[in-house]
């Protein structure tokens, strides 16, 4: 193991992130009653132009009005492009008006880290000035090519980044690739055109403690396509999957839960190493299969997800 180790920042569940438009106060107070672990109020791409103002309105009331933390519910905001002339107002007004109640702010197609570092200092003087006595967290969209480019170094980059999300439609915009669907596989490609982008940019999170979250299926038809997507991405590190639609909250909370078999075993290999340790072994057996250090790493991570998930329940 290197000297040089980065913890996780900040453990959320976040199985499920379900977007909504802050323009429709309608989604909004279904999304509070719904399932999901994760909603993040839409400045940006689902919400048009002369829609923006009233969003911003709209966002800041129903962080105010709704008891998010009782309905079990972590809160963000995607605010719109540092190129747009929207993205100022977005973080003063709703962080001065409704700061206490957010707990992480969406960045879309974040290029460089400079990017993180812009909207991070606004907030902290914006929480200076207000006296808030929690720290918004930042979560940054990697959705060009430039951000997949300098994916590590934003990953690297200090400050308040938690998590990093894949956008896999503008990433395909940016790259002028080819794609059927929004996250759905192209049939001339011989596998999965999105696996090296997933997994470069989970690497980045995991090797810089952020947690890794994968974005939209645009085919909400197709819960089979959403769930083999989800599981694709779960088989290599992400944590959790956007909704785009109220149906796919359940599929991503069944990817991305643990099922009990697997959490039965992982507490059988802490118990059995821990009756190795005591007989002076730094291995053991189990069902026929060897466990060590490295099993008890694995076997703590789906214990943090099951203790979360029953904590939340």
């Amino acid at each position: 193991m290197s000297y040089t180790l980065h913890p996780l920042k900040k453990q959320r569940l976040q199985r499920s992130e379900l977007a909504v438009p802050g323009s429709n106060p309608t989604m909004i107070d279904k999304a509070a009653d719904s399932d999901v672990d994760y909603i993040f109020l839409d400045l940006e791409d689902a919400v048009a132009p002369p829609e923006k103002v009233q969003a911003r309105a709209n966002i800041i009331q129903a962080l105010n009005d709704i008891d998010w933390k009782a309905k079990g519910k972590t809160m963000s905001i995607r605010i719109n492009g540092l190129d747009t002339h929207y993205m100022y107002r977005d973080v003063v007004e709703i962080v001065e008006q409704a700061g206490q109640h957010l707990d992480t702010i969406l960045v879309p197609k974040v290029g460089v880290p400079g990017d993180l570092y812009t909207v991070e200092t606004m907030v902290s003087q914006i929480e200076e000035a207000m006296g808030f006595t929690h720290q918004i967290g930042m979560e940054a969209l990697i959705e060009t090519a430039l951000g997949m480019a300098n994916v590590e170094a934003i990953a690297a980059a200090p400050g308040r980044l938690e998590a990093m999300h894949f956008g896999v439609a503008d990433y395909a915009a940016s790259n002028r690739a080819r794609t059927v669907v929004i996250g759905g596989l192209n049939p001339d490609y011989p596998g999965d055109q999105w696996h090296f982008a997933l997994s470069r940019m989970t690497v980045a999170c995991r090797a810089y403690g952020l947690r890794a979250i994968d974005g939209p299926f645009g085919d909400f038809s197709d819960p089979d396509s959403f769930i083999l997507a989800a599981k694709r991405g779960a088989a290599l590190g992400i944590e959790g999957k956007w909704a785009i639609h109220p149906s796919q909250i359940e599929l991503a909370n069944q990817v991305f839960s643990p099922p009990e078999a697997e959490v039965t075993r992982a507490r059988r290999i802490i118990e059995e190493l821990r009756k190795a340790e005591a007989a002076g072994k730094g291995a053991a057996s189990l069902d026929g299969k060897m466990i060590d250090a490295a099993s008890e790493r694995m076997a703590n991570n789906v214990l943090t997800v099951a203790d979360a998930i029953a904590a939340k329940g």
